[in-house]
């Protein structure tokens, strides 16, 4: 299948990463309606732990039985059901992207190659549509600077973007996948010679495919992070690639 490719070249793209201390972890949100609490100081690392031992790729495990009850039920009554994915990329240096030109904003890029993920309908960057509820001095992220840190923002609301480039936080993006459309139940069609109305056939027995395609939206959202990356400084070598970022990170803390 070609999502199956997406992941493969994925995890080249997070080794790529790794190696540059850029860390990428994908967890499920919301199944079905459920939705997970996810702890304000939790890390990337403890993020991507925890996700990679769940049956359903969910960082709260108090609400794990719940969904897979959820999905054994959806199962019984011949549905499907979707939900809601969340990647994160930290490490990111400030920078990647265009201020300026529209097919080069990188959370662009990004939401295309979400969007493109068969049975995703919507990408949201931060605290996404919301922001459409809340005033500015909400929303927007206030950038302030320390020896230590060099600048910084106070919230991270934008997802880490900022006229389509990274600003240093990390990355935030939400996907939406809709439920699977085939159905045990099957749903109504017209047949093409005849016209007339028939009962679609059922092709498979999957009641979600939501935690699986959080695994595809993580590696998609890793391979487009990792290109920006090997656009943007030197990569003949890797040793190369490694020192440019490197001295690039340096410079913006010593901006």
């Amino acid at each position: 299948r070609e999502t199956t490719m997406r992941v493969a070249i994925g995890a080249i793209a997070k080794k790529i990463l790794h190696e540059l201390n850029i860390v990428v972890a994908g967890h499920v949100v919301k199944l079905g309606g459920i939705k997970a609490d996810v702890p304000e100081n939790i890390t990337l690392a403890e993020i991507k732990e925890k996700a990679e031992h769940s049956d359903v790729r969910v960082v709260d495990g108090s609400i794990e039985e719940k969904m897979l009850q959820l999905i054994d039920q959806t199962k019984r009554k011949g549905d499907t059901i979707g939900g809601t994915v969340e990647v994160l990329v930290g490490g990111v240096p400030a920078g990647l992207g265009s201020y300026v030109q529209w097919d080069k904003k990188l959370d662009a890029k990004i939401a295309q190659a979400v969007v493109s993920i068969n049975a995703f309908k919507g990408a949201e960057f931060g605290v996404g549509f919301e922001a459409a509820n809340l005033p500015g001095s909400k929303v927007m992220d206030e950038i302030i600077w320390d020896e230590a840190s060099g600048y910084t923002r106070k919230s991270n609301n934008l997802g880490g973007f900022e006229g389509g480039m990274t600003n240093g936080e990390p990355i935030v993006v939400r996907g939406v996948m809709k439920p699977i459309p085939t159905l045990y139940k099957p749903l109504q069609s017209v047949d093409m010679t005849t016209k007339e109305a028939y009962k679609a056939s059922v092709e498979r027995s999957d009641s979600t495919a939501v935690p699986a395609a959080c695994i595809v939206c993580e590696n998609v959202v890793a391979t487009v992070v990792a290109n920006e990356i090997l656009e943007k400084f030197s990569s003949d070598s890797f040793e190369e690639l490694v020192k440019e970022v490197a001295q690039y990170r340096e410079y913006l803390q010593a901006y």
